[in-house]
């Protein structure tokens, strides 16, 4: 979250303990204080750390500029659609005034 441990407070730890346990993705154990991930839950907590880090950050970082040059001759299917997203973004950015 871009915080270090001395700014984490208890009341942020039981907020997002809050939010975990509303979407079923942890749970209590027992009468104890101490949670465990559900299966499932870990799954959509992966899945969305994933598209994160991996899809959507690269795909704003380079959606906001240009990259002058030839394209090469041979491109994949991922690097073909990965580029219409980026045009489509940039797209987005333009309608929404957020174009750089």
């Amino acid at each position: 979250m871009g915080l270090d441990e001395n700014q984490y407070l208890p009341r942020h730890a039981s907020y997002d303990l809050k939010k975990l346990r509303g979407k079923q993705w942890v749970y209590k154990i027992g009468k104890s204080r101490r949670y465990e991930p559900d299966p499932d839950g870990l799954k959509a907590m992966t899945a969305l750390l994933i598209l994160r880090e991996k899809i959507v950050k690269p795909v704003l970082a380079g959606a906001g500029n240009l990259k002058p040059g030839p394209k090469p001759k041979q491109r994949s299917e991922l690097d073909i659609q990965y580029g219409k997203v980026q045009t489509e973004m940039r797209s987005l950015f333009h309608i929404l005034g957020l174009a750089v």
